[in-house]
């Protein structure tokens, strides 16, 4: 798989997620409740990535890898996955769409800089560079710009 089409599908990752949070935080707001606006994306994200995997996966792990993989690697995602949505739900009607998830991005790159320099959760070691530091300073730049009136 190219770069170019990897980079492709990981723009349009971000779009998906952007009109998730847009829909679920109305959800959410018209709940007085964002978590539970976080329940139902759990429920209706288990509902279609079951059907993908149904429709696109070739073979499904056997159980003896399954029982390989360390307990706390089924569950963590789940809890900073909901933790982080239902902060965006509970944000995006307060600060509005574009400042939160520039926020939201901001955060993110942030800690995957810093997460790669380090090789922490076992990602690839991607030291900081200049050229990173200045995309970095570049987003700050960019969520100042977003942020001010």
């Amino acid at each position: 798989m190219n770069q170019y089409f990897v980079s492709v599908v990981a723009f349009f990752g971000g779009v998906c997620l952007a009109i998730q949070a847009g829909f679920n935080a109305r959800l959410g707001s018209l709940l007085k409740m964002p978590v539970l606006a976080s329940i139902s994306q759990s429920a209706s994200s288990f509902i279609f990535a079951t059907v993908f995997v149904l429709f696109f996966s070739k073979e499904i792990p056997s159980l003896q890898t399954a029982k390989q993989i360390p307990w706390y690697l089924w569950f963590i995602g789940g809890l900073f996955s909901v933790t982080g949505i239902t902060l965006y739900y509970f944000t995006i009607p307060k600060l509005g769409a574009s400042k939160m998830i520039a926020l939201g991005l901001c955060g993110q790159l942030m800690l995957s800089v810093i997460a790669g320099h380090f090789g922490w959760l076992n990602l690839p070691v991607e030291p900081i560079t200049l050229k990173k530091t200045i995309g970095v300073a570049a987003m700050l730049i960019g969520i100042i710009l977003i942020s001010s009136k």
